[in-house]
């Protein structure tokens, strides 16, 4: 089963948005980062944004949370206020 790391950010303003954005459609996933669907969620008026990571199974969500959670502060969106596993129940393109 597939399982999402869901991150709540605070502080995140749009140029960070912005800044964050561009690094990543640039750049390359941190090394060692398993195979996942990354998307990003932001609420400019509350500088708030929810990172959810997608991966296939549990020993791919260790490796994820492991090298996320060492990512150095400058690489986040944000100040991180919560970290939550989840199942992914349903997974659709409309």
């Amino acid at each position: 089963m597939a399982l999402a790391r869901v991150v709540t950010f605070e502080g995140v303003g749009a140029d960070r948005m912005a800044e964050l954005k561009q690094r990543i459609e640039d750049g390359e996933p941190p090394e060692g980062m398993p195979p996942s669907e990354l998307m990003i969620l932001h609420d400019p008026g509350a500088e708030r944004s929810l990172a959810i990571v997608i991966v296939d199974n549990e020993g791919d969500y260790q490796k994820a949370h492991d090298i996320l959670e060492s990512m150095p502060g400058p690489d986040t969106p944000g100040s991180r206020s919560s970290v939550t596993k989840y199942d992914v129940a349903v997974r659709t393109n409309a």
